[in-house]
Formats: C-alpha cells, sequence, structure tokens
C-alpha cells in the first residue's frame, strides 16, 4: 500500500520541528509534510503515546479484565473442599452442627491435624461421651455432617478420597476450555479483528458462567465449566493486546503492568465473595452475572488501529486516529492525513487483508526465529505450571483458606509492580531471568522451613508467588514485542495456550503435598530454574519498536533504540 508501509527498511524517518505551540488549546507538531509514509508508533509520537482517548478506552478495557480475573479461578471455590466429617450414627441428626462437642474425641485427626473427612471412631457405648468410643477401631463412613460453606461436593456429594481426582477433574476442564479459547480467540482476533472478538469472549464468559446455576449434575457442571474457561481465555490475552497496540513504545510497560493490578484484584475480590457467600451457585452469579453489561461496549470500544492498518484497512484506521485526535486536543500534521489518504479506486485495490498464514509459515522457516518462540513456549508453560499451582495450593496451606487465597492474590500486585519496575530499569530479558531465578530459590527455601514455623511457610510462599508473578508480568510484555504485528494476537495467544499444558497439571499439585508436604515446592523450584536458563537464549527488546514485519523480528536485536 503506497500510503504506509510496515517493513522497517524503509520506514522513513520523521523530521520534526521541536517548535509546539498553542492552536485552540490543541498541540501542534509540524513535521515536513513530503512525508508520506510513517510507522504507527511515529504517528502515536504526534497524536500522543497516551493520551485522553487510549486512557478512556484503556480503563473500559481494565473492567472485563477484572471480572475475567475473578472467572478465572471461582472454580477453586465452586469446586472446593468445604469442612466436612461422618456423621457419628446414635450421636448426630439433622438438628447437629459441623462442631458438636463429640467431633473433638468422636473423629481422628489426618497428618495435617484436621478431622479426618471419611473415618471415625467406631461408637461402643450408648452415649456420645469419650468413654462410649473405641479408639483402636476406625470405621468408614457413607453420611457426613458438612460446614457452612456449600459446594458442589455438598451437592452431588463428591467426598472422600476416591472422589477427590473428580474434583481435580473440574480445574483440568478449566484449563481445556483455557486450552482452545486461547488458541482460538488468537486466531479468529487476528482474522476478524480484536474488538470484536473481545466482546464475543466476554459474553461467552458471561452466560457460561451463569450457567452453571443450572447444572443439574457433576457432568454437566463440567460441561459448563469448559465452555466458560473458553470465553475466560480470550477476555485478558484480547485486553492485553488491545491496550498494547493502542499506546506508544514508551507507555507499553504502564498499560501491561496495570492491567495486570485489575486482573490481580479481580482474583482477590473472588475470595471475598466466596467469603460472605460461602455458597458456590451465589458466588457464581455474583462473578460473572455483572459481564452482561460489557456488551455496551459495542459502542465505545475502538478497534485495534494498528491491526485496521496491518489489514489495509484505511478508512477506519483514519476515523479512530480522526477521533482520538480531537479527544486528545491534537492538531494531526500533513504527515500523518497523508499516510491515511489513498485515491477510493486504489484503496479499494488494497482492500484485501494482509495474509497472515504466509507469514507463519515463513516464521516456521526461519531456524532463528523458531528457537525463540520455542523457548518463549516452554516458559510460558513454566509460568503457568508454578503461578497456578501456587494458587490452588493456597488454599491447602495451614490458617484460613479464605485469607491465604486472598493474600496469595494480592501479592501479585507487588509482584506487577516489581515487574514494571525492573523492565524499565534492567530490561526485559534479564528481568525475566532473575524473577524465575527469585522463585527457584524462595520455593527450594519453602520447602525446608519446619512444619511448626507457618507464619514463616506462609511469608516465603508469598515472595515466591510475587516472584512468579513478576514473571508472568514481563513475560506478557515481552512476547508482544517479539512478534510481528500481524501475527502479535495470535502469538500472544499461542503462547498462552502452551502455557495451558502447565496450567492442565495445576490441580494435580495439591495431590502431591499428601505424598510429601515439601514435593509441590522443590518442583516449582526446578521448573522455575530451568525456564530462568533457557531465557537467554532471547534477544531484548526493551525501548525498541514493535515488529511490524519478519525481517523486524528477525532484525529486533539491531533495531535502533527508541
Amino acid at each position: 500500500m503506497p500510503g504506509l508501509r510496515f517493513n522497517h527498511e524503509n520506514d522513513i524517518e520523521m523530521n520534526e520541528i521541536h517548535s509546539n505551540h498553542e492552536n485552540g488549546g490543541s498541540k501542534v507538531t509540524n513535521i515536513d509534510p513530503s512525508i508520506d509514509s510513517m510507522n504507527f508508533d511515529d504517528i502515536l509520537d504526534e497524536l500522543g503515546e497516551l493520551g485522553r482517548f487510549q486512557i478512556v478506552t484503556y480503563l473500559l478495557i481494565c473492567l472485563p479484565v477484572l471480572f475475567s480475573g475473578a472467572n478465572s479461578l471461582s472454580y477453586v471455590f465452586t469446586a472446593g473442599i468445604p469442612e466436612y466429617r461422618c456423621s457419628i450414627p446414635g450421636c448426630d441428626n439433622e438438628n447437629t452442627t459441623f462442631n458438636a462437642k463429640w467431633m473433638s474425641y468422636a473423629i481422628p485427626l489426618d497428618k495435617m491435624d484436621q478431622p479426618e473427612h471419611c473415618l471415625m471412631y467406631k461408637r461402643t457405648g450408648s452415649g456420645c461421651e469419650v468413654d462410649d468410643f473405641d479408639y483402636s477401631t476406625k470405621l468408614s463412613c457413607d453420611s457426613w455432617l458438612f460446614g457452612k460453606e456449600n459446594t458442589i461436593v455438598n451437592e452431588w456429594k463428591l467426598t472422600c478420597r476416591e472422589n477427590e481426582l473428580l474434583l481435580s477433574y473440574v480445574g483440568n476442564s478449566h484449563f481445556v476450555g483455557i486450552f482452545i479459547g486461547s488458541f482460538l480467540f488468537g486466531l479468529l482476533s487476528d482474522r476478524y479483528g480484536r474488538k470484536y472478538m473481545f466482546l464475543i469472549a466476554i459474553v461467552i464468559m458471561c452466560i457460561a458462567g451463569v450457567g452453571h446455576v443450572t447444572a443439574g449434575n457433576y457432568y454437566m457442571f463440567l460441561a459448563i465449566t469448559c465452555i466458560h474457561a473458553i470465553g475466560t481465555a480470550g477476555v485478558y490475552p484480547l485486553g492485553f493486546v488491545i491496550g498494547v497496540e493502542l499506546v506508544g513504545r514508551s507507555k507499553r510497560e504502564l498499560t501491561g503492568v496495570v492491567l495486570n493490578f485489575f486482573y490481580a484484584f479481580g482474583e482477590a475480590l473472588l475470595g471475598v465473595v466466596a467469603y460472605y457467600s460461602q455458597d458456590w451457585r451465589l458466588t457464581q452469579m455474583i462473578v460473572s452475572g455483572p459481564c452482561i453489561l460489557f456488551v455496551l461496549y459495542f459502542c465505545y470500544i475502538p478497534e485495534s488501529v494498528r491491526w485496521l492498518m496491518a489489514k489495509n484497512k484505511n478508512r477506519e484506521a483514519s476515523g479512530i486516529i480522526t477521533q482520538a485526535a480531537k479527544i486528545n486536543k491534537v492538531v494531526l500534521s500533513e504527515g500523518v492525513r497523508n499516510t491515511f489518504t489513498e485515491p477510493a479506486s486504489q484503496q479499494s485495490e488494497n482492500d484485501e487483508e494482509t495474509p497472515m498464514w504466509p507469514m507463519v509459515v515463513d516464521i516456521c522457516k526461519t531456524r532463528s526465529l523458531v528457537i525463540r518462540y520455542i523457548v518463549i513456549f516452554i516458559v510460558w508453560g513454566a509460568n503457568a505450571f508454578i503461578y497456578y499451582g501456587m494458587s490452588l495450593n493456597a488454599t491447602s496451606m495451614g490458617g484460613n483458606k479464605y485469607v491465604n487465597f486472598i493474600l496469595v492474590c494480592l501479592i501479585e500486585i507487588p509482584g506487577y509492580l516489581v515487574s514494571w519496575i525492573t523492565i524499565l530499569k534492567i530490561g526485559r530479558k534479564y528481568s525475566l531471568i532473575g524473577s524465575l531465578f527469585v522463585c527457584a530459590v524462595l520455593c527450594i527455601a519453602t520447602a525446608f522451613v519446619p512444619t511448626n514455623l507457618n507464619w514463616l511457610i506462609i511469608l516465603l510462599f508469598l515472595l515466591s508467588k510475587l516472584s512468579i508473578t513478576c514473571s508472568f508480568g514481563i513475560i506478557y510484555v515481552y512476547t508482544a514485542e517479539l512478534f510481528p504485528t500481524i501475527v502479535r494476537s495470535g502469538g500472544v495467544a499461542t503462547a498462552s495456550t502452551f502455557a495451558r499444558f502447565g496450567a492442565f497439571l495445576a490441580p494435580f499439585i495439591p495431590r502431591l503435598g499428601q505424598l510429601w508436604a515439601s514435593l509441590p515446592m522443590i518442583l516449582f523450584a526446578v521448573i522455575a530454574f530451568m525456564a530462568g536458563a533457557l531465557v537467554f537464549k532471547l534477544p531484548e527488546t526493551v525501548k525498541r519498536k514493535l515488529p511490524e514485519t519478519l525481517t523486524d523480528a528477525i532484525n529486533i536485536n539491531s533495531a535502533p533504540k527508541q
């Protein structure tokens, strides 16, 4: 297309005159009018890297991301294991509470000094006192008393060890949906646009989330969980890509990290809702129902200008840029206006979309890019395994499981803040390496702390979660900067899809702790160290232009810093 070039080698340098002046309250930047081709990052330098238009749009994107954070882990509580114990024949009845006085001596304790779920001492006497039980004989039971919390365990009697695997399958079903959704929405968003796929993902997340409460049995719940996860999987990655593509190069780190703040707060909000509701149906309704309001975004969220330009849709891109300039109170220079100006006949010839699949094929033929992206995918898998493994393991730790969950979620906020500071000061590559290595050291330390020092275990656990969160915050920004524009959303989504292989294994982590309490943390440490070592193979991208073409991606090491 004559009006716009994406090949970095053909980008024409802008001759900016540093003499801005006021014109009716609008900032005017004078650029050589002979320029008829420029990169979108250059356009943003004039439009404003993070003006009022971008801020409003970005905040609108952040709200669905907050709800996606809550929906992404809702199964932790809807399919969580509540307090329950055997119902003692002759002692318990329909009016007996969970904490009846005989619980302390009629129910044996497990390895964690918690009441056994499915064992009781044999009752030999006629009463329910200490002397009425045979403490040398333990019996299994087929009826139970539950605490205040109501989950699908209560609903469909998914009790005892033999059903624990069924609860793990809920997490697996969730991550199968995440796997499908990440890949599907990534490809569709590169084909049909970020905006429409973002809205479709939100609608699926809302309808399927509320649909959980209609599940009549375990298997229906499992199917709905998968569909719900498909929609949830599209919200955060697409929101992230829209946010990154909306702003200039110096603000990309800020937008990526702040979006993660909203996601982490959404996760913590889930813990608060679950704590006060104590009912899985009510919890799911609260975190999913309000999302239906986001369909109104159809009228307010613009399509990604980078995507429109990559697809040669100059007319739509020009309209959005003009609107943004008006809201940002910027008068566009002739150079920018010429970039989007083409004769009608020429525009129609160029409306044919830039092919995506040929670029994917070319990437597969380029050895350096294949190695680079394989490393990225492996690191994503390692991050997801540790991140979700620690989130799920939080409810199995000592103390109040709601408080533990909320703390593990809130610790992500300083984690993302640290990631923002380090990628600015140190760069993407070494920040990622450092966060993974620190996570490995902290996980090893947690594994060997004496069990009686529970406060220290929780502290080290939280710092480990902070480190892996920092790594996740970095890798999202890092990955988006390593892929060319035409496949950027698909690239981030594919990386996120590979992450689901690691996340798929996360629901089994609490079961490993039953074999050896320190095993999960040791496993996290080994994987974090190996992933950090692989990152040495990746190039640095800090302060470099987003690659628009395959050539840009190949030569990213030699690209001039901005």
